[in-house]
Formats: structure tokens, sequence, C-alpha cells
């Protein structure tokens, strides 16, 4: 799905899209980022080895660092950053949740997956999920995604009758 929803965004849609889905940040965090937190050179498309969401910009008001996955670098290096501050700028400064959550219900419409309850945060959703799927402890889930509470951490996680039953298998 995550695929099918990216094939119909362009532009700085797609790469709003790809950090959302790499890196598992809320989406107003996103949408804060300036060209710095992602991109150690912007002229020649380098980007860091980390994202940078700043303290300022976080839910837990801390600074986090987030590895680039390296089809995230590749597509960073493919994209051209706008040489202003802001990563996603807009008239008003960068472009705000609400007009990400915008540009997301168009896609969802084009894929016609607008009834399947997506939202800004279902990258998030499964981002951890899949993380988790992979055998990644929850700990470092948690160190990757910033949360305080592990209860909460765990809120996200799905789990699918198949992997119940695999589960018993391993018995």
């Amino acid at each position: 799905e995550q695929a099918k929803i990216r094939k119909v965004l362009s532009g700085w849609h797609q790469i709003f899209w790809d950090i959302a889905c790499y890196t598992g940040e809320r989406w107003g965090a996103i949408c804060a980022l300036q060209v710095e937190d992602v991109y150690e050179n912007p002229f020649r498309r380098e980007p860091h080895e980390y994202v940078t969401f700043r303290a300022s910009t976080t839910k837990t008001k801390q600074t986090r660092q987030v590895p680039i996955h390296p089809i995230l670098g590749e597509r960073l290096r493919a994209y051209t950053p706008p040489l202003s501050q802001w990563l996603f700028p807009s008239n008003e400064g960068h472009v705000t949740r609400q007009a990400a959550d915008a540009f997301l219900r168009v896609a969802l419409e084009k894929c016609a997956y607008e009834s399947k309850g997506f939202s800004t945060h279902s990258t998030r959703r499964t981002f951890i999920t899949r993380l988790h799927q992979r055998g990644i402890s929850v700990k470092t889930i948690q160190e990757i995604t910033g949360h305080k509470s592990l209860q909460v951490l765990s809120g996200y996680i799905q789990v699918t009758p198949l992997q119940v039953r695999q589960a018993i298998a391993c018995l």
C-alpha cells in the first residue's frame, strides 16, 4: 500500500512521504525540517548520515537523529532540495501539517484507499510494526522513535493472526 501511495505522489510530496516511511517520524516534525537537518551539502545533494529532528519540532521536545536508510539516501540524492531554510517551504515559512494531510488525502483518493483508515500517523504505525516484525527489540524501536513509554510504543505494534500462529509453531 505504501508503494502504491508513493507512485501517485510527485515532487516534494514524494520525498516527504519517503522521510515519513523511513524515519517513522510524526508529520509535524517532518514539516518543520530544515535543509541542513537532512543535507550536508544541498548544492551537491549530499545527505547527512542522519535526519535530525530538532527538539523544538518533536513531541518529546528532545532532538533525535534517525539514520538514513540506503533507499532514502538514494532518493534524497535524486531530489533537488530548496535553497531556503526549510526543506518543505511554503508562503508561511514551512508547509503545515494540515497541508501535508491534504496531499495525503488526495493520494488516498487516487489509490481508492480513502475508506481504509489511513492518516498522517499511519506511516509511523507501519514503521514501528515493520521493525518489530523483523525482530528489532522494543527498546531499540523506542530509541529510534523517541517514545518515553514502552506501553505507548506497544500500542503501535500490530499483530496479525498469522504471526500468532507462527509464534505458537515455534514452541
